[in-house]
Parts: structure tokens; sequence; C-alpha cells
């Protein structure tokens, strides 16, 4: 059916209507399907949500409603309806009509969609010149009253800035506003919040629902972050291996899902009642297939724990869930699981106990000095504090996250614990050896390989010009580890064990890896050489939500059976919920709070960690958040405001008195048990404070009873 009835009876037109969609990438090898049999609707003001892994298809159906797929790209079957027309019948003039004035796309890199030669105010009003014919006045009019209702500060200045000259949010904000200028009755989100800061994307979605219940807008919103989908979606379709595996409400898929797939990703994230060592995350088992090589019957049969000899014999086509007619499901057996059963999970049975300090940094300080006008020399010399006063200990066998937002100075302490940037001042002490004042290239073999690091992009760690072993044993070289040949080799293929890959990868080149299978590469090298410290600077960002959840459980079965030390570096606080022992939380080059994981997640909360934790997306309909969106962004290290960092975006400012938080750097408040806080607020502020994270229905007792009644989310 294309339309749908409203309770008074009448009928209601679809504004994107997809019916079995088939797109085909068409190369030398010949056809490569990449989206099939897809059908899907999005009614007016609704928001539905696209999900899957990498390489679903999820982008390829927002270009091909854009009519944007290369001359590569070719739709072989299906339709797509725009406002009830097929939009294949359409010519290439009413097309360009449509696209950026009733279909707009948001694309997941802003500056892919700014022109960097350009100022902001010339691309903006190109939208409204070229689409409605208003006069130039006209465009600057509008174009200003929608920066202004993005949140962007001084949107005069805003239009005669470069996009350079902005930061990753307001590029963001600015492309928003481009899509929304012509007021557009279908909004394509791909991936829109990826890259910033988990407190911009909280910004940008609450902007985002606001803006498109004024408009009436309806929005296809492309992610793989579950917790988004829920906090912005009306309705969700979770797709695999170019195919739509289920769909239905939120409420629908999230409370009843009917899909192994769906159940897998569920499986794969870390929810409230998640615990490392009692409750761990159970990653989807292999690989999602290439496009040439899926199996017959069910895609997901290979991967699927359910799989039987009918998934492989029967028509596997989108059927109704019985009793709910909107909701629907490929799978064939759905009726004969017992969806409310417990996966099996692998129990840590003798969990590791946090020995001696390994790492002990004491007042830490690191400074740069930069010139006004680096590039051609002169200027008055300014100060970046970079790192202010850090203090924190780690120990062995321990996780300790560092979290905040980009600029904070998170990747800067790793820097220096590293050897590639030096301290100003203070001390940092790897058990009994003072490491903070010496370079990397001065450090002895010994020290160099007890740092190592994982980090963010494993598709930068590796040579493409050599084999995965022969990296892991050029490792093993540098660190003296192997008195020959043979015995490195060993080594290297025991490091392939340990991270859980064939030994036939030794010889494979970085191409003809998964991202997954590169960070697996990237952990093995990190530990060839046997460190005490591991700095894994946001190890799994990279990654979709089951390698996430594999790579997790890697490092943490690595770090049991080695009692390494592990700082963790990230944005994500539903990751460090689950993987850290402790918490540090920095604000520009700040120690705003550190503690256990259970005194972070309960209050008090430093006011900063406070809007951290309410700009985590959790994927549970039964957990309730307090709203708190921080206005501005963080301010440059080069100009730093005075007092507290925090007081020019902290909403609990009005309650110290005298302007105190404007004038003097807080003191770091012990409030017992390593649970420290740097803040002016007084005890009874601080007592008073309620939980940001909270159910608002009844939960199941094993999710409540895993967090213990320090927890804010055993309420």
């Amino acid at each position: 059916m294309s339309t749908t009835e409203t309770a008074s009876g009448n009928a209601v037109e679809p504004i994107l209507e997809i019916d079995k969609l088939n797109i085909s990438f068409f190369v030398r090898a010949g056809e490569i399907p990449a989206v099939m049999d897809f059908s899907c609707k999005v009614m007016p003001g609704e928001a539905m949500g696209l999900v899957g892994e990498s390489g679903c298809g999820k982008s390829t159906v927002a270009l091909g409603i854009m009519r944007d797929m290369g001359n590569r790209g070719k739709i072989v079957g299906g339709k797509i309806k725009f406002r009830g027309r097929d939009m294949g019948e359409m010519s290439e003039k009413e097309l360009q009509d449509i696209r950026g004035s009733k279909i707009s796309m948001i694309y997941q890199e802003p500056m892919a969609s700014l022109n960097p030669a350009m100022k902001v105010g010339k691309q903006l009003m190109e939208v409204p010149l070229i689409h409605d014919g208003v006069s130039r006045d006209d465009a600057y009019k509008r174009s200003i009253e929608l920066l202004d209702a993005v949140k962007l500060p001084d949107p005069a200045r805003v239009m005669s800035a470069f996009p350079h000259q902005i930061s990753g949010g307001q590029q963001q904000r600015i492309v928003i506003a481009m899509a929304l200028l012509s007021k557009p009755d279908l909004l394509l989100l791909d991936e829109p919040t990826t890259a910033l800061d988990v407190t911009v994307e909280a910004g940008i979605v609450q902007l985002v629902k606001e803006l498109a219940r004024e408009t009436g807008t309806s929005m296809l919103f492309i992610s793989h972050n579950l917790g988004l989908i829920l906090e912005t979606c009306d309705r969700i379709t979770v797709m695999y291996s170019g195919e739509a595996v289920e769909t239905g409400t939120v409420n629908e898929v999230f409370d009843s899902m009917r899909h192994p797939y769906t159940r897998g990703l569920f499986n794969s994230i870390p929810l409230p009642g998640a615990d490392k060592n009692t409750r761990p995350l159970v990653s989807i088992p292999g690989q999602l297939p290439l496009p040439m090589e899926r199996p017959k019957g069910c895609n997901f049969g290979p991967r699927c724990s359910y799989f039987s000899e009918e998934c492989d014999t029967a028509a596997v086509r989108m059927q109704a869930v019985q009793g709910e007619a909107n909701h629907m499901s490929r799978c064939v057996r759905m009726d004969k699981i017992d969806w409310d059963a417990e996966p099996e999970r692998p129990v840590v049975t003798e969990p590791s106990e946090p020995g001696k300090v390994v790492l002990d940094v004491r007042e830490l300080k690191k400074y740069y000095n930069v010139a006004a006008n680096q590039m051609f020399g002169g200027g008055d010399t300014r100060t970046v504090k970079a790192n202010e006063s850090i203090t924190l200990t780690a120990r062995e066998s321990e996780t300790v996250a560092i979290v905040g937002e980009s600029g904070c100075g998170k990747s800067t302490l790793a820097k220096v614990l590293l050897g590639l940037e030096t301290a100003t001042d203070g001390e940092v002490m790897l058990d009994d050896t003072s490491i903070g004042n010496t370079d990397v290239t001065d450090r002895n073999t010994e020290t160099v390989a007890s740092v190592q690091m994982v980090f963010q992009n494993p598709f930068d760690t590796l040579n493409p010009s050599h084999s995965v072993g022969s990296q892991i044993i050029r490792t093993l070289e540098k660190f003296n580890i192997g008195s020959n040949p043979e015995e490195r080799r060993q080594r290297m293929l025991e490091l392939l064990d340990l991270v859980k890959l064939p030994r036939a990868f030794a010889d494979r080149m970085q191409r003809q890896l998964s991202g997954g299978q590169k960070q697996r590469i990237g952990v093995a090298r990190a530990f060839a050489g046997q460190p005490k410290l591991v700095v894994a600077d946001e190890p799994v960002s990279a990654l979709d939500v089951s390698v996430q959840a594999a790579v997790t459980e890697l490092l943490m079965e690595i770090q049991r059976e080695a009692k390494t030390t592990m700082l963790f570096i990230s944005h994500d606080l539903s990751i460090v919920r689950y993987i850290a022992d402790r918490v540090v939380v920095m604000y520009l080059g700040h120690i705003v709070e550190q503690g256990t994981t259970d005194d972070i997640f309960a209050p008090p909360y430093h006011p900063y960690t406070e809007a951290l934790l309410s700009a985590i997306p959790i994927a549970d309909t039964s957990v309730q958040k307090k709203q708190i969106v921080l206005d501005g962004d963080i301010p440059s290290a080069l100009n730093p405001p005075s007092g507290c960092p925090f007081q020019t975006r902290c909403g609990h400012k009005a309650n110290v008195p005298g302007g105190l938080c404007e004038k003097e750097v807080p003191p770091v408040v012990d409030l017992g048990g390593g649970h420290t806080i740097k803040c002016h607020l007084d005890s009874s502020r601080l007592d008073a404070m309620e939980s940001v994270i909270s159910f608002h229905k009844s939960a199941s007792a094993d999710t409540a009873g895993t967090h213990g009644t320090g927890s804010d989310l055993s309420t």
C-alpha cells in the first residue's frame, strides 16, 4: 500500500516510498549487486533510521534517492517514489529542481559539502538564489536567520568566514542550515555526527529534531549508532548485506527484535547492565560477505547461531511479525527462536585485581610557545597550556580511561608518555624510571618497548608495501626479541594466535584485511614487546559495533593474561563505563574529575561530567536521561577563559557566589576513595545533584543488579 490512513480516515501519501529497490555497480569484473529487494517508506513528518554495518548498502540507498551514484552505479530494479511520483520517470531537469530544494542531504564529513575557496555566506545564499529565485538581500536575510536558528554565535561573522576558519561542529551546523534553507520535504542524513564530539553531537541531534519538528521535514537518518537512532527516529530499518532484514517502530524493534542480526548488534554494544566480567559483550562471528560471495538463501546464515537447513533452501523474504502488522523481518525461523533466551557469554571466572602502581604522573605540565604569526615569523609569542597540573596513577592490570572533548589535552598526555613530547614541568614515573623529560630517541630499547600504543585509525598504522608478518617481525627485531629469524617468526605466529587471526594472515598485505583485522594487527604489534603500559587512543571508534565488541574483548583478554596497564583514551562514555576500572575526565588541559567508574557514573558529578553523561546515546528504551546541551564550543587553548576552565559553558555557575568561577581556578575537592572534583560548588550543591541516567520503567533484574547500589543506573 502506498498510502496510510489517519485517525480521521483521510489517506496520507508517503513522502518517500521505496519498493523492491535493486542497485548494482558495473565494474570490469562484472555486475556487483549493492542493494537488493529493499523496501521502506517515510511518512510526512516521520524520521526513519537506517542502521547496519559498513558496506551493508545504507549510503547506496541514499545516493540512489539522490541519483548520485556516478557512472558505474545503476538502479536495475524496483522504484523510488517521491510524493507519489516515480523518480525513474522524471527528467534530468525535474531531478535537478528537486535535489537541494525538495530533497536535501547532509553528509558525514562537512568539508565534503563546503567549498574551501568560497566564503560561507556565498555558499549559503546559493541555495535560495538558485532554487527559489529570490533577491540577494532576501537570500542574505534568510541565511542569517537560519544560522541563528542552528545556534551559531555571531551569524554575520560566520557569513564572512571561510570554512577552515570555523570548528568542525560549526561546519556541520552550516551544512545543516544549507540543507534546510529551501525547507525540504525530505532530509537525508548520512552519519552526520560521527566525526563530532559527543557534547557537540548532542547539540546537533537536538537541533535537527527541533528544526524538523518546526518545518515538518521528514528524515531518513543513516547511522551505525543505535542509541542515536532511538533518540531521533520514529521507525527503524536494519540492513545487512544489501537487504533490509528488519523494520518497524523503534519500540517494536528495540523491545521485541525478530531477526538474529538485529539481536547480534544489540549484544555487541555496552548497554546498561553490561559488565566486562559477569556480562561481557558478544560479538557477531565472521565477516560481512563480499557482494560477489553472498551465500545462497539467507545472507546472514554463515554468521547466525540459529542457522538450519531451511535457511539455505527457503525463499527468504520480508514477512510480518505476528500481532505487529508494521513490524517485519527477513527470518524464516523467527517463530521458532526463543527471543528471550540469554546468549552464551564467556564469563570471566578469575578477574584480574589491580597490582602495584606502574604509572605515576605528578603535577605534569605541557606548554607550547606559539608565535602569533608563526608562518612568516615575528609577532607576539603566546603560550598554549595543553596539560595543566595533571596528577594520576595507573596500576598493574588496571584500565584507566581518559575522556573529554577534542582539544582537552588527552592526546598531548599520550605523546608525553610515549616520548613524542617532553614535559614542561612535573614528573612521569614508569615503575622506578623517570620518562617525562626523555625524548623517545633518547630512551633505551626496554623503555620504548614498555610503553606502546594502539592507534585510532587502523588504516594508517600498517605499511601497504609489506606483509603483515614482516611488519610484526620488524617490531620484534627493534625490541631485540628472539635471537634468530626463526624464533622471531615463531613469536610472530604466536602473536597472530593471541589476536585470534589465522596464521595464514602472516603473508597477507594491508589491502587484503578488513578494518577489524587491521586493528587486531595493531594490537599484536603493541603487545609484541610485552609492554608494561599500553596507550589505546580511541582504538574502536573507527570500527563497526560488532567489530568494536570483538576488539574490546580481545584487548581485555590480552590485558588479563599479560597483566598490562592500559590507558584508554575515548570520548565514548558507553564503552568507558564497560571497560574502565577508573576514569579521568579532562577539560581544556585540566583534570576536572577522577575516580572509580562507579564514582564517575553516579552523582555527585563535576558539571562537565554531568554534561558528558547526558550526551551518551543509549540504545535502551527503559533508560531516561536528563537533557543537558552545552552552549558553544570548547574555548581555544590559545585564549583560555579566566578562573575555572569550564565556566564559559557551565550551567551551575550561577550557584557560586561572588563570581568566583570567573576569578579563580577551583581547588581539587577530595570526596573520598580517590574520587576528586575540581569545582567551586559547595558540598551541599554537590550532594543535591540528581542522577543523569535512570530507568523510567521496570528494568530486568539482571540489568539493574549488575551495577550495584553505587550506580545511578540501578535506580
